[in-house]
């Protein structure tokens, strides 16, 4: 009798290790899926300036930068490499007025903070503005499931639009 107590825990016990090690797996395959990035678009009154903060996970910023530039490219220890994403982002992101004239974006800086690669851009309001056509097609290259949510601020209510990798210009109305 003892033997087969012994035997169901040893079955009991492997397939809750096994049930972990999927778990852990899917867990980690579902994060790195995840493919998204948020950018916050604020009209800040108080400055005049629109300004513009992109958040990517930090994790697919690593993996973008070896796909985009170089196998090797390091972007937590080498700032060259954090450089040519920031670069990468600016040209991937594009704010225009409602006549289609872009708006000149005006490079802030960029950091790694915690587990998010930030990228910040600003650029003087417009006056008269009454609506932003916003573009963001960073990662569509590398990833077509890759969505990016844009979030504009400092107007009323906050508006959101989501690019993916067949958006092109998507506009929103200004308060």
């Amino acid at each position: 009798m003892p033997f087969v107590i012994l035997r169901w825990l040893l079955a009991v016990t492997s397939v809750f290790i096994l049930s972990l090690a999927i778990m852990a797996v899917s867990t980690k395959v579902s994060a790195h899926q995840l493919k998204i990035a948020s950018t916050t678009v604020l009209f800040n009154e108080r400055t005049g300036n629109i300004e513009i903060m992109h958040r990517f996970i930090l994790h697919d910023a690593e993996h973008a930068v070896r796909d985009l530039f170089d196998r090797k490219a390091d972007i937590h220890q080498r700032e060259a490499t954090r450089q040519q994403f920031a670069d990468y982002v600016m040209q991937a992101f594009a704010l225009a007025d409602h006549h289609q004239q872009q708006l000149p974006l005006m490079r802030v800086g960029h950091e790694i903070q915690g587990v998010n690669f930030w990228v910040y851009q600003e650029t003087p309001i417009p006056a008269d503005l009454t609506q932003l056509q916003i573009k963001h097609k960073a990662l569509h290259d590398l990833w077509p499931d890759q969505q990016n949510l844009v979030n504009v601020e400092g107007l009323g209510a906050v508006k959101s639009v989501i690019f993916t990798a067949e958006s092109d210009w998507q506009a929103v109305q200004l308060n």
